[in-house]
């Protein structure tokens, strides 16, 4: 019987034998794909987003200072171009076809963008697999291996572990994972987590109580000052020169957090350093 374990093995044998399950009515399959892709594109292209949350359960994972910053209106930086919205569009369509793919492959998908709620906080989950509660990610070779080794919970800048919690226990379970795509090489993998498997290496992150962190929110970005910074800078290599730890790089509050941050334009990408001692060979780009 097909569940959430067989998952991948599934998807990869129906992608290279092209044979779809007997009990899987592909036409309809396909037609789910389509509607889903339509509607994607419906909200990117025609409909206003006017979401006036200050507090999701999409962000309720995100560092306290970052939530602070957001429920005070601190200016942000605006510094989002038009290659990064494309490959935000890119994933979502990337998403859209791997639920394609676990229902071609025989597997339920249920639940889609179903409305969820803790302790006042609100949110859309992604879907269920097999029951599972499951959120649907697109991710760099880098953060695959974060999914592949079970270890996204030591490193979860972006809060995904305590936003599929919240969904999870809106929906009364204890288990939830992620099936995930590394978008360059197109493995795939699904990792589960389970608050009740108190035996887990990762269960010293992922055991507290959701319902207490977003009390602990609630309270705290109604506090006068912002908690402490959420990463502190560290070396840049042997340069001598202190950068952003990649939480802060990616957040559009760095500029305030750090008033200082100068940003180079490094192969890699930009760099973001707080301390130069050592003038970076490449051309420095304006914040």
């Amino acid at each position: 019987m097909k569940n959430i374990h067989t998952l991948i093995s599934d998807i990869y044998k129906l992608v290279e034998t092209k044979q779809v399950p007997d009990d899987v009515d592909i036409e309809e399959c396909i037609e789910a794909f389509g509607e889903g892709v339509k509607r994607l594109m419906r909200h990117e292209f025609t409909q206003k987003r006017d979401d006036s949350r200050k507090l999701r359960m999409s962000n309720i994972g995100r560092s306290d200072r970052f939530l602070w910053n957001v429920w005070n209106d601190v200016e942000k930086m605006d510094d989002m171009q038009g290659h990064t919205y494309v490959k935000f569009l890119y994933g979502h369509l990337i998403e859209e076809m791997l639920l394609f793919l676990t229902r071609a492959a025989g597997h339920e998908v249920t639940d889609e963008q179903k409305k969820c709620e803790v302790n006042g906080i609100s949110g859309s989950m992604d879907c269920k697999i097999d029951g599972i509660v499951t959120d649907v990610k697109s991710v760099s070779t880098y953060g695959f291996r974060k999914f592949k080794d079970g270890s996204l919970a030591f490193d979860d800048p972006f809060g995904y572990v305590s936003q599929i919690k919240g969904y999870s226990r809106s929906e009364g379970q204890t288990q939830y994972g992620w099936l995930a795509m590394d978008k360059q090489n197109g493995h795939l993998t699904y990792l589960m987590y389970d608050d009740e498997d108190t035996q887990a290496p990762v269960y010293e992150k992922i055991g507290y109580d959701i319902g207490e962190r977003i009390d602990h929110i609630k309270a705290m970005v109604e506090q006068p000052e912002p908690p402490k910074h959420c990463y502190q800078p560290k070396e840049d290599g042997k340069s001598g020169n202190m950068k952003l730890d990649t939480g802060c790089s990616y957040c559009s509050y760095k500029k305030k957090c750090w008033p200082n941050v100068r940003a180079f334009a490094y192969s890699s990408g930009p760099r973001y350093l707080t301390e130069v001692f050592n003038e970076p060979k490449v051309p420095e780009i304006e914040i």
